[in-house]
């Protein structure tokens, strides 16, 4: 279930938050249903962004990298969650190697793969870390920011299985391959065609995936679960329209973009009349595949993406591992009015399996409450949780302390669900 949460917001709660709480039993029943139909990503993470009269994820991420970002005094309740979804994927697994990204420089991100490490160890686990990169052909010892050490394989390929040979170790063939590569540069030759599990599957990758058929997965399941609240939809939803056969460089697309900016933002503009909201609408324009923050920009009018100058154009027109953006998705900004220190926040939900294991938010000093959040001068404060780790407080007022946090699982597990929906219906076997 969602944990409790020791920080809150200090102002009322939202009057949708206050729904869900009153609905808690019709929801936890929906969910339970929905589970037996789809399979529950391994682990994924949800941006959400909360504006006080709307709250809505922004982005999904099925490689999560941020679990050194955790409260570490509730451990346990990732371990209970790893040991369920090892158990449904490879139910006979002792061993388990760890394939992490190629960006070995970056200390935060080791310290991820570390905490990775420690969870999957405690699930029961044999666990080592097999690296892909070009980098890395003899086992290696990195120093994490905090100076955690962990130790790097290369990974071997034996016919249709990969293993790590170590003569001072011995060698290590595993049932399951967790990734936590997120695959933005392409399928590797050395992952084709394996016969041991690969969790999440090679198909979760960027080098296939797309922000707007998750978001098309995502207005199904919001739809359905806003008919079963009756509530507006839009409340959970951002708008998202999307352009093809863009290149910021040749500067070919950008009416297409301007045009779908304009049509959106006039859609937003008519929700925000209706629900009395003062603020000025945007929209986030962002490559439709990739992460790390790369490729976005805020906009509040077309005439913003008319005649970008050089700077914009080359921030825009490359993502991770070089990649050229050719697709973008124009999603509606949403507000956040949540703030660490005076820093605007937002907060970030883990899951694994279908269970929320905790969360952090992410904290901006020179960003504002319109712009995005994943870039560089990001800092993170775990969401602390409030002892005991169950239900909510239904005989409780709407503001009281453990309620103000249920929403935000709930709208993360509704995230979690459209990225089941979507792994199901773009897997190449189906």
């Amino acid at each position: 279930m969602v944990p409790h949460l020791t920080t809150a917001l200090s102002g009322p709660l939202l009057s949708l938050e206050t729904r869900m709480l009153q609905d808690m039993p019709k929801i936890e029943h929906w969910f339970r249903s929905q589970w037996l139909e789809y399979a529950s990503p391994f682990y994924a993470s949800v941006d959400l962004r909360n504006s006080g009269f709307k709250l809505a994820p922004v982005d999904t991420n099925l490689f999560p990298g941020g679990f050194n970002n955790l409260n570490p005094e509730f451990l346990s309740l990732s371990v209970q969650a790893a040991q369920v979804a090892v158990e449904k994927i490879c139910p006979e697994a002792h061993r388990l190697m760890i394939i992490p990204e190629n960006h070995t420089r970056n200390t935060y991100y080791l310290r991820n793969v570390v905490e990775l490490v420690n969870i999957m160890k405690a699930a029961g686990l044999d666990v080592r870390i097999g690296s892909i990169s070009p980098d890395i052909t003899e086992p290696t010892i990195l120093e994490a920011h905090d100076g955690q050490k962990l130790l790097l394989e290369p990974v071997v390929r034996v016919a249709n299985r990969i293993k790590l040979i170590n003569p001072e170790l011995g060698d290590f063939d595993s049932c399951a391959i967790l990734l936590n590569n997120d695959l933005s540069g392409g399928i590797p030759d050395i992952l084709k065609n394996l016969e041991q599990d690969l969790i999440p599957p090679l198909h979760a990758g960027w080098h296939v995936r797309r922000k707007s058929t998750h978001f098309e997965a995502y207005n199904r399941v919001v739809a359905e679960f806003s008919k079963l609240l009756d509530i507006d939809e839009w409340l959970l939803n951002p708008y998202f329209e999307t352009c093809g056969e863009i290149d910021f460089h040749a500067r070919t697309g950008e009416e297409c973009l301007a045009a779908k900016v304009e049509e959106l933002l006039a859609k937003i503009r008519t929700k925000y009349a209706e629900y009395g909201v003062t603020q000025e609408p945007f929209v986030i324009v962002k490559a439709d595949a990739g992460t790390y923050g790369m490729g976005i920009m805020t906009v509040k009018s077309p005439d913003d993406v008319r005649d970008l100058n050089r700077k914009a154009r080359n921030k825009m027109s490359v993502i991770k591992e070089g990649q050229q953006v050719s697709e973008v998705i124009i999603q509606e900004g949403v507000y956040t009015f949540e703030n660490i220190n005076d820093a605007v926040a937002e907060p970030v939900v883990y899951m694994m399996d279908h269970f929320v294991i905790g969360g952090f938010y992410r904290v901006h000093t020179e960003r504002g409450a319109n712009e995005n959040l994943n870039a560089p001068g990001s800092h993170f404060v775990p969401l602390a949780f409030e002892k005991p780790c169950t239900l909510p407080d239904c005989a409780g007022a709407p503001d009281t302390v453990p309620n103000r946090f249920y929403a935000y699982g709930v709208v993360a597990r509704l995230a979690l669900l459209a990225a089941a929906i979507e792994l199901q219906e773009t897997d190449p076997l189906n």
